[in-house]
């Protein structure tokens, strides 16, 4: 159960969830983290709000969005969402689902996955008191920024859920957070994973000191700086950055491939390092950070994405933990975690379920998120538990 204040606030409006296909397993499991919590707290309290179905048996919405032979679509709600405050779930980059289309099995797209959000959105017609839309991996995030004749596919796409009548949209360790002054007086929360990524590698290497001698922040890109600045400065250890030197005279794969990466910072020989960005796409950059740390004498290296997409699969990370150029991977399950990669001896999956839920609980009661947002005290107190026991 997650800790709320022991008066229970009264919803906005009774709390309903639709977890798309792309986001179900996540959606079930915030959903039973909600059922047991808000049961415990009418108990504790003495409280009866069964009338605003406080203390649902689920709060999940029956819905489905059945496909044509040609591949168009549909989405249908099956019961009544009338006066509801709705919070819908999507992973836009979990492809792992397939539909019919001419007769062949075709894997969802993250464009498929958003227009499956905005046809659910439209078979709302309306009727809920309030729509919320939990996008974990913002649709098309990575293109946040205009250089020269592109698309603004993230900005517009968040234009887009709003004038669907969206009123809040909850992101997680956004790409680039400024993306939301494309909506700027609509409700936009980008949340971060720092202490649920602590919490995980603590309980992962219950051994490792975490102190300035022993250990060190490393940011993979100068985009990646003020991420790995608020890690290093809640844990209070030094940090380190790569920055990529480009050959910006050819395009490969829609970018300009990196001929090396540049270190700044202090000396990692013997330290344990925490390399810590928003995702793995490939993998290479992260890949050849890695192998640099390990140039240079680090001890252990441990990774950190909120998002592991692994476009590329897991054959050259396997390699590298063979070879001891890394010691584990930490993901989230805000996206798509394939069984494969489950499996593997160096994976550490971070659940996000509870948080998610404690998310939609506040919301809910319109109450303060500031305290959620800023967890600083929270992983100050679970650093200084660890240390105390590890260096006894």
């Amino acid at each position: 159960m997650f800790k709320r204040p022991l008066n229970i606030a009264v919803p906005t409006a009774p709390l309903k969830i639709i977890a798309l296909s792309s986001c179900q397993e996540l959606g079930e499991m915030v959903d039973a983290h909600l059922v047991k919590s808000r049961k415990q707290q009418i108990s504790q309290e003495h409280t009866d709000l069964s009338i605003l179905g406080y203390d649902s048996d689920t709060y999940l919405v029956s819905h489905n969005v059945p496909r044509f032979g040609s591949g168009e679509a549909k989405g249908e709600i099956r019961e009544s969402i009338r006066g509801k405050d709705l919070f819908i779930l999507i992973d836009t980059v979990n492809t792992s689902n397939t539909y019919k289309m001419n007769g062949s099995d075709t894997n969802t797209s993250p464009d498929d996955n958003f227009q499956d959000l905005k046809r659910i959105i439209q078979a709302c017609s309306g009727q809920a008191h309030r729509i919320n839309v939990i996008m974990p991996f913002l649709y098309e995030s990575r293109q946040h920024r205009r250089s020269k004749l592109e698309s603004l596919d993230c900005a517009y796409a968040l234009q887009e859920l709003v004038s669907m009548g969206v009123k809040n949209i909850i992101t997680f360790d956004a790409h680039d957070p400024r993306v939301q002054n494309a909506i700027p007086i609509q409700g936009f929360d980008n949340f971060f994973t720092s202490y649920q990524f602590i919490q995980a590698l603590f309980e992962a290497e219950p051994e490792i000191v975490v102190n300035d001698k022993n250990t060190m922040i490393i940011s993979p890109d100068e985009g990646g700086m003020s991420r790995s600045l608020y890690y290093a400065s809640v844990l209070g250890i030094n940090m380190g950055m790569f920055y990529k030197r480009r050959d910006y005279s050819r395009i490969v794969d829609g970018r300009n491939p990196i001929v090396a990466h540049e270190y700044l910072g202090n000396d990692v020989e013997g330290k344990d390092v925490f390399i810590v960005d928003d995702m793995i796409s490939s993998g290479e950059s992260m890949l050849d950070v890695a192998l640099e740390l390990k140039k240079r004498k680090a001890h252990r290296v441990f990774i950190a994405v909120t998002y592991g997409l692994f476009t590329n699969g897991f054959e050259k990370f396997d390699q590298y933990y063979k070879d001891g150029i890394i010691d584990r991977i930490f993901t989230t399950n805000l996206s798509h975690v394939p069984e494969e990669l489950s499996k593997k001896p160096y994976y550490k999956n971070v659940d996000l379920s509870k948080y998610i839920a404690l998310i939609i609980d506040t919301l809910n009661n319109d109450t303060s998120v500031n305290e959620i947002l800023d967890p600083i005290e929270r992983i100050q107190d679970l650093l200084k538990i660890h240390n105390e026991k590890v260096l006894k």
